[in-house]
């Protein structure tokens, strides 16, 4: 038989055996569809896309290692296929290889690009490298290429947002809930860009929305969360309110959630880091490069950090976890295999190598840090961690946001989260967490006394270039006039302030609680009985 026929009939076995497996991996014969894969490559191995295909399922089953490994192959045998590259690149981007996956998405971008997968795929790899002008571009790209799909205006919308430019969100936002009304999210977003005013909101939308009935819970919560925000904006308390409870007990009802157990966390916590552990005998590692920004979420850590990295000497990272998953690595090398409790943890955690975990963090950063003289860390939950990161970084800079009691409990309750806090849906739970953070950081100023710099929200809003003046001096920076002009910093942020950050200082979210007291009395009943005062 001739050469060529050979090969046309082995393409067309080896379609066949793919077809099987995508079958079979659909209707959730995993084992099944795995070993006709490793028959498949074992059978073709110069057939591209099935490498591709194990990469792919690979996967979807969270082993991006393999992943990459078997995309190689396919790489390997066409290295300039567009679809096998981008795979590739998926796969360094779920292993965190940055430094690889930089250089592969440069040698992708000058390609005319015909499918909208390839672009879209391109833009969500730019968004993680931070490049995110570039991925605006081809998600629009995307959606001139396939512009009955909603997906791609809802991703240019979410990018607009993050890079402050709010009209062309919105109006991007429209389109999507134009072309796809279930989804919630895009409403609830679409309300938080602006103020709404009398003339101008979408409150009539959103409660036909709820009247017509939403049968997916999360969606129905997106909408009333949306309902709150405009609400609360045209001065409507009750109704806002009404609305918020609704959403939260949504939320709430849908979670599994002990808040008992994160109050049993930081008590074990403050009883492993006594003061006897910060005698001045521990070496930590001596690099000087991070300013932790920390506290309760919506304290005002996102306009610190806005402040700060206005300085031509200091970079924003983000909100990193870096931190806490390097100092569990290091306990989990300690304890091997061994199934620890969240006490455990806490207490072994007190026994590692401090230097170790502070050169395993600051290379953890890398290769996004080490360009500037310093770089923020602004992840609240790390007021966790603020003795352990002494001890391991003791020339690293902490500041901690304190905000009135009840409106930073308030101004939780009324932020829907994607995943985190989850003890943020019910009133009383939120007021235990509140007393139990409150109490940690009551914990770190008495044995850490003079490490952590507190900043009062409420007096930045007041002084902002006085309190300004100190947050510099106490990271040791000379003084840059353009840190007051924040919002005028392009640089994208994708916190849930993000739209706030765009505008100069404004007062208007201090007492803010106050429209709600009534509503807010099992908040303050518990907020009372652990001895902090409502008028604090």
């Amino acid at each position: 038989m001739h050469a060529d026929k050979h090969k046309e009939l082995d393409t067309a076995a080896a379609k066949s055996l793919e077809g099987r497996i995508w079958r079979l991996f659909k209707s959730k014969n995993i084992d099944q569809a795995i070993t006709s894969c490793e028959q498949l490559n074992r059978q073709f191995p110069k057939y591209a896309s099935g490498w591709h295909t194990a990469s792919q399922i690979a996967m979807k089953l969270n082993r991006p290692g393999a992943a990459l490994s078997a995309i190689e192959q396919a790489v390997s045998a066409e290295p300039e296929n567009t679809s096998w590259l981008m795979q590739k690149a998926l796969c360094l981007a779920q292993l965190n290889r940055l430094e690889a996956l930089e250089p592969l998405v440069d040698h992708l971008l000058p390609r005319d690009l015909t499918a909208a997968y390839h672009c879209s795929t391109l833009a969500l790899l730019l968004t993680q490298l931070g490049r995110r002008e570039a991925a605006v571009r081809l998600y629009e790209k995307a959606a001139t290429i396939r512009p009955d799909e909603a997906k791609h205006y809802y991703n240019i919308a979410c990018l607009q947002r993050s890079l402050g430019n709010t009209e062309s969100a919105e109006n991007n936002f429209n389109k999507t809930i134009g072309l796809d009304p279930s989804d919630y999210e895009s409403y609830k977003i679409r309300s938080e860009l602006r103020t709404q005013t009398p003339t101008h909101n979408h409150v009539e939308e959103l409660e036909r929305l709820l009247a017509n009935g939403i049968a997916d819970r999360r969606g129905k919560a997106h909408i009333c969360y949306a309902l709150a925000k405009e609400l609360e904006d045209l001065e409507e308390w009750d109704r806002s309110f009404h609305y918020l409870k609704m959403g939260a007990d949504i939320r709430r009802s849908l979670m599994q959630y002990d808040v008992q157990r994160d109050l049993d966390t930081m008590a074990s916590i403050r009883k492993t880091y006594g003061s006897d552990l910060f005698d001045g005998r521990v070496e930590g590692d001596g690099n000087s490069e991070a300013i932790f920004i920390l506290g309760m979420p919506r304290t005002g850590t996102t306009l610190v950090e806005r402040i700060l990295s206005s300085h031509t000497q200091v970079f924003a990272a983000g909100e990193l976890n870096n931190f806490a998953v390097q100092m569990t690595r290091l306990v989990k090398q300690r304890c091997g295999d061994k199934k620890v409790s969240r006490d455990e943890l806490v207490e072994m955690s007190a026994g590692i190598d401090f230097k170790k975990l502070g050169e395993a963090y600051i290379d953890s950063t890398r290769p996004f840090t080490g360009h500037t003289a310093r770089f923020i860390d602004k992840l609240p939950l790390n007021y966790l961690y603020v003795g352990l990161i002494h001890l391991a970084l003791p020339n690293a800079k902490i500041i901690n946001l304190k905000r009135h009691p009840l409106d930073t409990c308030y101004a939780i309750y009324k932020q829907l989260f994607l995943d985190a806090y989850p003890f943020s849906y019910d009133l009383e739970e939120l007021g235990r967490y509140y007393v139990a953070y409150h109490q940690l950081m009551e914990h770190w100023n008495a044995v850490l006394p003079g490490v952590i710099h507190t900043i009062r929200y409420e007096k930045l809003v007041a002084d902002l270039e006085g309190e300004a003046r100190q947050l510099l001096g106490f990271c040791g920076l000379d003084w840059q006039p353009q840190c007051l002009k924040f919002h005028e910093n392009p640089e994208a942020s994708t916190t849930a302030s993000t739209t706030q950050v765009r505008q100069p200082v404004y007062q208007s979210s201090v007492g803010k609680w106050r429209n709600y007291r009534q509503q807010l009395a099992p908040l303050i009943k518990v907020l009372e009985t652990a001895g902090i005062p409502p008028d604090d």
